[in-house]
């Protein structure tokens, strides 16, 4: 880092808020993607003005600004690949304000997600979007990424609870979106084109929450099935039942194979098994929902239907579904975990293609999701010291995207795009959406500091 640059960059955050060790350069060169490059230095700003004051300088030297949380991202959206400034935001960590009256809360985007939902039990509330990694992922990375989880079937993802946010261009201003009311149609809507966007067009400080009144009773079943029709039939009758689940998961064969062979869950050996939960405010609305489900299940051929008796029972029936990616990350030396999303009649479509394209290229991929919004995981497991693997992986990887865009889906349905769906992005977006994309990067971040190697928005 330029010695001016250095100094000038101390004077705003003081000396023990920035870093340019070998080792943090190091630790913020990666996150939980296969990409790594290191940035010149990093800092920890505690203010929005500090943010700004950061950004100023940075656009006036024209270098690249990375906003980071707790780097749990799978598409490398937080690796620094032209250099420049990590900005390292968990500082920025308290919960401003929670407003049961109003339904809302204040939090700054280094709250971690888990740690806000602790501060809204209290109240009997809860902040839906659930990602699988809340316990360490922070909330301005779930913005960032627009991150959704087990919930999205019923609950809707990130962008659905984001009321207002306070951005700093990558100029320095301060601008405020949306408001507190829960609708607003005034003006354009600013706070969902931030939502999503990696940290490509400003740097979200702070965040205006929805927050919902906590289910107090649930209902769990797990099904299984020998055929893969007869799943995929059951999971698009399940969502047009006039029932929608609070979760409705599956893991496939692959992936229940590698579970089984790697744990002692003993799980039965089928094309697919089904967990579904249903919630509410009294038993009898959560075992109304259930018993219309367990009534669609057991039209279509399932070998099991198993209901859980006590939340002791229910707890063991989500445990394999929530050790998928543990345990599947630990079979191979290295692998690529997707989330491409189609329409819920194409699910089955999707399941037989991951199959073909694992035949096809030699590889095991284990797939897992959710079901309920038609958002699957296959994970591609492979030796990444094998030049030949890693050029089969890569392949499959192309091949995916394509067939999930083939069956009119999506590259990602919650991990983002970042570095690693990048080259992909113009398999679903048409020349001018990719030209009104671009121009909306060139309109906030004409001199592309912000994130800049990330989403294909350069031309």
């Amino acid at each position: 880092m330029d010695e001016k640059v250095k100094e000038a960059l101390i004077a705003i955050v003081g000396e023990g808020d920035y870093t340019e060790s070998l080792l943090d350069m190091v630790t913020y060169s990666y996150d939980a993607s296969e990409h790594n490059h290191r940035p010149s230095c990093a800092l920890w700003p505690q203010s929005t003005e500090q943010v700004g004051e950061i950004l100023k300088l940075a656009n006036r030297e024209k270098i690249p600004v990375i906003p980071r949380g707790a780097g749990t991202g799978l598409s490398g959206m937080a690796i620094p690949v032209k250099g420049g400034i990590v900005l390292d935001l968990n500082r920025m960590n308290q919960i401003i304000e929670v407003s049961i009256e109003d339904r809302l809360a204040v939090v700054q985007p280094g709250v971690v997600y888990q740690d806000f939902q602790n501060a809204l039990a209290p109240h009997g509330f809860f902040f839906p979007p659930d990602p699988a990694s809340g316990k360490v992922s922070t909330l301005g990375g779930n913005v960032a990424t627009n991150a959704g989880g087990l919930k999205g079937a019923k609950y809707g993802t990130t962008r659905d609870y984001v009321l207002a946010l306070q951005v700093v261009l990558p100029d320095g201003r301060i601008m405020k979106t949306g408001s507190r009311a829960m609708k607003s149609v005034s003006g354009y809507d600013l706070t969902r084109l931030f939502v999503g966007s990696e940290g490509t067009l400003g740097v979200v400080t702070e965040m205006t929450f929805k927050i919902n009144p906590e289910p107090s009773a649930t209902s769990t079943t797990l099904a299984t099935f020998d055929d893969l029709e007869d799943a995929g039939h059951a999971l698009t009758e399940v969502m047009h039942s006039g029932i929608i689940p609070s979760a409705l998961e599956i893991l496939g064969r692959e992936a229940i194979l590698a579970i089984n062979q790697n744990t002692d869950l003993a799980l039965p050996e089928v094309d697919m098994m089904v967990l579904v939960e249903t919630d509410g405010y009294t038993s009898e609305e959560t075992e109304y929902q259930m018993a219309k489900v367990i009534g669609v299940f057991e039209k279509n051929n399932p070998r099991e239907v198993k209901r859980a008796k006590t939340q002791e029972e229910a707890d063991e029936l989500w445990q394999a579904r929530k050790s998928a990616y543990a345990v599947l990350a630990r079979i191979k030396t290295h692998f690529v975990l997707e989330d491409v999303t189609v329409p819920m009649s194409r699910i089955t479509d999707l399941l037989k293609g991951i199959q073909r394209i694992a035949k096809e290229y030699s590889l095991q991929i284990a797939t897992y999701g959710h079901a309920g919004d038609g958002n699957l995981h296959p994970q591609i497991l492979y030796d990444g010291y094998d030049p030949e693997q890693v050029k089969r992986m890569e392949a499959a990887t192309a091949e995916l995207f394509r067939l999930a865009i083939e069956l009119d889906g999506t590259l990602t349905g919650e991990h983002g795009i970042g570095l690693s769906k990048a080259p992909f992005m113009t398999l679903e977006h048409d020349e001018v959406e990719m030209a009104v994309m671009q121009g909306l990067k060139r309109f906030f971040d004409p001199n592309n500091i912000l994130n800049p190697g990330k989403m294909a928005l350069e031309e």
